[in-house]
C-alpha cells in the first residue's frame, strides 16, 4: 500500500470525523436579518412523561427573521423524549437552516422491550422503522409516539446542546413549530399534527431551549 494512498485514507477518516457527532466541531446558526433582535421566547412546557404539547401561538409574537428565511411560528411546541436516532446534515438547502434531525419517541416509544424489536434509521431528512414478524406496537401508535423533526437552534447555546445528543438519550425540546419562507420563494413548513406520516409529516422546530437529559 502506497503512502500516497495511506494519506488520503487518512484525510478522508478525518473529514469524516470532523463533520460527525463526535467532532468538537459545532455548526454555525443561522445568522439573523440585519436590524433583527435575536429572540427566541419559550412556549408553554410538556409534563416530563407526556406527549408532546402543542400551543398556540401569541397574537404578539413576530416571525423570526433570518438572512436566509423568515420563520413564522405556527404554533409553540414542547417535547420531552427519548432519541430514536440523530442525522446531521451538511448539503442541500434545508441544511442552511436545520443542521440535525432527530428522531424523537415518547408513551411507549421510549421502552427499551419495543425499541429493541424495531431498526430506526435516518436518511433524506426521513425517519426509517422496521420489524421482523409482528409490530412491537400497533402501527397507529408507533405514528402517534414517534416522528423525525428538523431542529433549528435559534442561538450558538442550543446548537452546542444539539451538537451533545446522542441517540437512545433523552432530550427535551422547547420552541415553536415553523414556516420557513426564502426570498426566493423556497419554503418549508412544519406538520401539525403527531398521528402524520409520509411527505410533510416531519416537525420544523425553531429550538428556543434544548436539553440532553
Amino acid at each position: 500500500m502506497s503512502q500516497r494512498f495511506v494519506l488520503a485514507l487518512l484525510a478522508l477518516a478525518l473529514v469524516g470525523w470532523w463533520y460527525s457527532p463526535l467532532s468538537p466541531r459545532v455548526p454555525a446558526v443561522a445568522a439573523h436579518a440585519a436590524g433583527e433582535v435575536p429572540r427566541c421566547p419559550l412556549p408553554p412546557r410538556a409534563v416530563p412523561g407526556e406527549p408532546p404539547l402543542q400551543s398556540d401561538v401569541p397574537a404578539d409574537l413576530a416571525p423570526f427573521r433570518l438572512r436566509v428565511a423568515t420563520l413564522t411560528p405556527l404554533a409553540g411546541f414542547s417535547v420531552d423524549a427519548r432519541v430514536l436516532s440523530r442525522e446531521d446534515y451538511h448539503f442541500g438547502r434545508e441544511s442552511d437552516l436545520s443542521p440535525t434531525d432527530l428522531a424523537l419517541g415518547w408513551g411507549r416509544m421510549r421502552d427499551d422491550a419495543v425499541l429493541a424489536r424495531l431498526d430506526v434509521s435516518q436518511s433524506s431528512r426521513w425517519y426509517h422503522y422496521a420489524w421482523r414478524g409482528e409490530p412491537p406496537l400497533p402501527l397507529d401508535e408507533i405514528v402517534r409516539s414517534s416522528a423525525n423533526m428538523h431542529m433549528i437552534p435559534a442561538n450558538a447555546h442550543v446548537a452546542a446542546a444539539l451538537h451533545r445528543v446522542r441517540s437512545n438519550g433523552g432530550v427535551r425540546i422547547d420552541g415553536w413549530l415553523v414556516e420557513a419562507d426564502a426570498p426566493d420563494g423556497w419554503r418549508w413548513r412544519s406538520s401539525l399534527t403527531r398521528e402524520d406520516s409520509g411527505g410533510g409529516a416531519c416537525e420544523v422546530v425553531y429550538v428556543c431551549a434544548l436539553t440532553p437529559q
